[in-house]
């Protein structure tokens, strides 16, 4: 552990590093990718371009630096960054380049008040967190290869069916190529999908929830095209996926990953609410088919959240597991509505879930809560849950792309931001 000097000089530059944070890891990112381009094959490009890994890595920074007295309210976050890690394919071997160039990166921005005891402090603080994250992932990397099914690496599947499921979001189907036997996988896990698009040099990996229960003959993953919004670009690899990837092509994936999955015992003995906001329900309904092939006989309410009917996916199959299930049911709220939904009675809210109408539809609050969807969508409805009287850990959440909390303020909330690569790869990109 630290000792008590080396605690006290990181704590000495919470100040600097709340104020020039971002400052400090763009210039990581700028001397990482220069000294090591081969990286870019690891790391999401438009999390770059868009700042979020350079805000992600900042916020996880001072965090370290706010908390460096007690590591362990940020070490047991390492096993959910590992997963992600894992699935990228980071190694041990990343890490000292990591540790080398952010140290270097603090020396640029901070000059002078970066002293060489500073620096030192920094360096064996790294030391320790690094220590524990190859630790972790080392185990989980070996689980993946060796557990029936498991492999190492990326590895080739075929796309044996391309679903059109709204205008905006398609379903593949995948099945190994050298038909061999698939991993089994813990319902709202993912797959990490590696693709070298024609002209870049560099790979780009996307990961995808696992949208069907585990058990099946294939894997599938549902994908929402992310078109160009204001001075956002369109999404590469989503944008590739749904227009050019066709029924027989190959697409290479690594092992299942993914610490937000559902608690199939606690499920047996406490009612489920799953809430879900645009192609965030596909862990969702991954979870939702795991219980129904489980016949529990506790109450599991399926809410979903989208624009409109034109843009709902997967309703046919919501509607048929929770039909399924003793006690199952399932709500839509439709932001904008169209003359077709109002005329069709197909949805039970129009506009956004509120407490009061979330309360109308439930018994009560007592149940295990799995959000995912938007940020916006998940911070309103963890606050309504919170309102209401939910336990904070009754509720379970997970971000589409770097990885933050809901209990604090995007700026505050970065104590599970404090890894290599951390946050998923981005399925809206």
């Amino acid at each position: 552990m630290l000792n008590e000097q080396t605690i006290r000089l990181i704590q000495s530059t919470v100040p600097v590093l709340e104020q020039r944070g971002q400052a400090i890891t763009r210039r990581f990112y700028e001397l990482l990718f220069a000294e090591h381009p081969e990286l870019l094959n690891v790391f999401n490009h438009a999390h770059q371009k868009m700042g979020r890994q350079q805000a992600a890595l900042a916020n996880a920074v001072y965090a370290a630096a706010l908390h460096i007295d007690k590591l362990e309210t940020i070490l047991p976050a390492v096993r959910q960054i590992a997963h992600k890690h894992r699935s990228l394919g980071v190694k041990a071997e990343h890490y000292p380049i990591v540790g080398q160039t952010l140290l270097a990166a603090i020396k640029d921005v901070l000059g002078e008040a970066a002293s060489e005891e500073v620096l030192a402090a920094w360096a064996e603080a790294y030391g320790v967190i690094a220590c524990a994250f190859i630790g972790v992932e080392a185990g989980m990397y070996r689980e993946a290869e060796e557990q029936a099914g498991g492999w190492a690496g990326f590895r080739p599947f075929k796309v044996t069916a391309k679903v059109r499921e709204t205008e905006a979001i398609t379903s593949f189907y995948l099945m190994p190529a050298d038909g061999g036997a698939l991993a089994a996988f813990e319902p709202g896990q993912y797959v990490s999908v590696k693709m070298a698009l024609p002209g870049d040099a560099f790979t780009h990996i996307r990961q995808y929830s696992l949208s069907d229960a585990p058990g099946r003959p294939y894997y599938r993953i549902t994908v929402k095209r992310e078109d160009a919004v204001d001075d956002r670009p369109a999404g590469r690899v989503s944008t590739y996926l749904h227009e050019r990837v066709a029924v027989g092509d190959e697409l290479q994936l690594s092992a299942p990953a993914g610490a937000f999955t559902l608690d199939r015992q606690a499920a047996a003995v406490k009612p489920v609410v799953l809430i879900s906001g645009g192609v965030g329900q596909t862990p969702l309904v991954s979870m939702l088919a795991a219980l129904a092939e489980d016949r529990t006989q506790q109450a599991v309410t399926f809410i979903h959240a989208a624009h409109n009917g034109r843009l709902h996916a997967l309703r046919r199959q919501v509607e048929e597991l929770a039909g399924a299930l003793p006690r199952g049911a399932a709500f839509w709220c439709y932001e904008q509505p169209t003359e077709q939904d109002r005329a069709d009675g197909s949805f039970d809210k129009a506009g956004r879930i509120d407490l009061a109408w979330l309360a109308s539809v439930l018994e009560d609050n007592q149940a295990s809560f799995y959000l995912c969807g938007p940020e916006p969508f998940m911070r309103a409805t963890f606050g309504f849950l919170r309102e209401w009287g939910v336990a904070e850990s009754d509720i379970h959440y997970e971000f589409f792309g770097p990885t933050g909390s809901l209990a604090a303020s995007p700026t505050a909330g970065a104590d599970e931001e404090a890894g290599l690569a951390s946050g998923r790869a981005g399925r809206r990109a």
